[in-house]
């Protein structure tokens, strides 16, 4: 799959860069407001009773800080934190590694946790539960269990699938917490703080237009005012206008949805070849050249979620608002 402008994965070049703006504390975290609430009821309890926080699990659809939140819930409770992400552990000695290094309340955080291998998920129980590990020494006749003890901690475990996670996983989060996508305004209030440590100068009305073409995510919203940035800068005198933003994004081709010439492609196909639906995801994956679990998995979701793209049990279908948006007659079925 090509790099994509719109794309919610974090790419390569941009990990550096977000580190460097990210929120510290709950009171620069822009939006989640009901997360934000319970989280500081639940940080202030943990320090009141000198306690160590309740494991949280934080799941949402990617781009929407889910990191972010981890590091801001361990700065809250003045800990460390150690990184790390499930594909990284393969056995359960990479586990005892990371977990035996950890201080007394400092937090594991751990990306991707649905992708934990089953046995590593084994030895994580008594790690959450009861602060141990139980882990097999030898092979064969001559293996004997050893238990370690490990000081208090709090697991953050990250997931864009949380109903990939095993049941007795996800039962020993006592703090279940869920991202939602971000509205306009909370957006526009991101791209207006990023821009400020950017130390670029940036219309409000500017601000809202880059906001409202960011699909609701913030890692967009962030890389579109990059981009924006560069064209204030080199057609304009480094301010970002209300219509250099826009000229910017229509160059990008980012329309007023947040829509690209990938999802353009995708929509406009199935309208030629398929007269709009139902198609199956198969069908749709091959006539296009892209896998299926791509197009289930990335281009998908936030069709479905503004309402241009429907599934039904015959298949995919475009929807009359896609047709008025790409300017094409709705056909009379």
């Amino acid at each position: 799959m090509e790099e994509r402008m719109m794309s919610t994965e974090e790419l390569p070049a941009e990990q550096l860069l977000e580190q460097s703006i990210r929120p510290q504390l709950l009171d620069d975290y822009v939006g989640q407001e009901k997360v934000k609430t319970s989280l500081r009821v639940f940080v202030e309890a943990a320090m009141q009773r000198q306690e160590s926080l309740d494991h949280v699990l934080l799941y949402g659809p990617p781009g929407l800080g889910k990191t972010t939140m981890a590091a801001v819930i361990a700065n809250e409770m003045n800990v460390n934190m150690k990184t790390t992400s499930g594909p990284a552990i393969e056995r359960p000695g990479d586990l005892a590694a990371v977990v035996s290094s950890l201080e007394p309340g400092d937090v594991l955080f751990i990306d991707e946790i649905h992708r934990l291998h089953r046995s590593v998920e084994e030895v994580l129980y008594p790690a959450m539960e009861d602060f141990c590990l139980d882990i097999m020494i030898g092979k064969g006749p001559t293996a004997r269990s050893v238990r370690l003890d490990l000081p208090p901690f709090t697991l953050i475990g990250a997931t864009t699938r949380a109903g990939q996670l095993s049941a007795p996983l996800r039962d020993r989060f006592g703090v279940p917490l869920r991202l939602e996508y971000y509205d306009i305004e909370a957006l526009q209030q991101i791209v207006e703080r990023s821009a400020k440590l950017f130390d670029v100068p940036i219309e409000r009305n500017a601000a809202y237009e880059v906001a409202r073409r960011s699909r609701g995510t913030p890692r967009i919203a962030n890389r579109l005012l990059r981009r924006v940035r560069d064209f204030a800068e080199v057609r304009g005198d480094g301010t970002i206008t209300f219509t250099i933003a826009k000229e910017a994004l229509e160059l990008l081709q980012v329309d007023s949805y947040g829509l690209d010439d990938i999802d353009h492609r995708l929509l406009r196909h199935m309208v030629k070849h398929f007269g709009g639906g139902p198609v199956g995801l198969d069908t749709l994956a091959a006539t296009i050249g892209e896998e299926a679990i791509t197009i289930e998995d990335v281009y998908e979701p936030y069709l479905l979620q503004i309402g241009f793209l429907q599934r039904t049990p015959r298949g995919r279908v475009v929807t009359m608002t896609a047709y008025d948006h790409l300017g094409m007659p709705y056909p009379e079925k």
